[in-house]
């Protein structure tokens, strides 16, 4: 079977889990969720809310996790939600050759606001800013052109259009069924699910996603926070210049 692997890599808190909801909907797609999580919070040694359910739902060798989303045939598409902070630094990215690779960016205003309402110390690493844009530049460079980029705010101003154009520049055809789901939780989703998925769950679609709410970008940032989120910008209109837009 020819498998179409789409492997979207975000930070934490944009619409990778809508996304992911998005791409499942679809009849003819099969999705996973974080599969380097474990690995990472094996690596790091980060303290994450359900870290040892975490551990225990996922092989902690990222080599055969990288393998196994090269080789399995779950579906004749499959639809990979990536962390980019999930990358390790002796991570060998040569797997992502195999890949239909993406990019979901976001404010990051609105990123370090809504993360720091759920974990207060944190670096700019573990938002994946600089991760995404070191594969963002690798993919360029390997492919001698801008891999699909998608902002939160511009797909969630028009979703179907966004959507149309990704699913053109990966081979696959659009289907409407992609801009609505049922709500609730997936057997899919992550064991972490509980901790971060509520407004997910909540949601039917991307008009009700948590992000277009102005809440993140009103909150004020701390000292430190301001900084990461200053060298954040740069890298983040770089990446917004290439986005897809209605």
């Amino acid at each position: 079977m020819k498998v179409t692997r789409v492997a979207m890599w975000s930070g934490p808190r944009n619409i990778s889990t809508a996304m992911m909801r998005s791409f499942e909907n679809r009849s003819d797609c099969a999705v996973i969720d974080e599969p380097f999580y474990a690995a990472y919070l094996a690596e790091t040694g980060l303290d994450h809310p359900g870290r040892a359910d975490i551990l225990s739902s996922q092989t902690q060798d990222w080599q055969e996790v990288a393998k196994a989303l090269c080789e399995d045939e779950p579906a004749a598409l499959y639809y990979q939600k990536h962390m980019t902070q999930h990358i390790l630094p002796d991570m060998d990215l040569a797997f992502t050759d195999g890949l239909s690779n993406c990019f979901l960016i976001r404010e990051p205003r609105r990123i370090i606001a809504s993360y720091a309402r759920v974990r207060s110390d944190f670096t700019l690493e573990e938002l994946g800013f600089t991760q995404q844009a070191a594969l963002f530049d690798r993919e360029c460079d390997r492919l001698g052109r801008v891999p699909p980029v998608l902002d939160a705010a511009l797909t969630l101003a028009d979703p179907a259009s966004v959507l149309s154009q990704l699913c053109s520049l990966v081979s696959v055809p659009f289907s409407d069924a992609m801009l609505s789901w049922p709500k609730g939780p997936r057997d899919t989703d992550g064991v972490w699910a509980p901790h971060w998925y509520e407004s997910v769950w909540a949601s039917s679609g991307f008009a009700t996603s948590p992000s277009k709410a102005d809440s993140d970008v009103e909150q004020a940032l701390s000292t430190p926070q301001a900084e990461m989120c200053a060298q954040a910008e740069v890298m983040y209109e770089r990446m917004l210049t290439h986005a897809l837009r209605g």
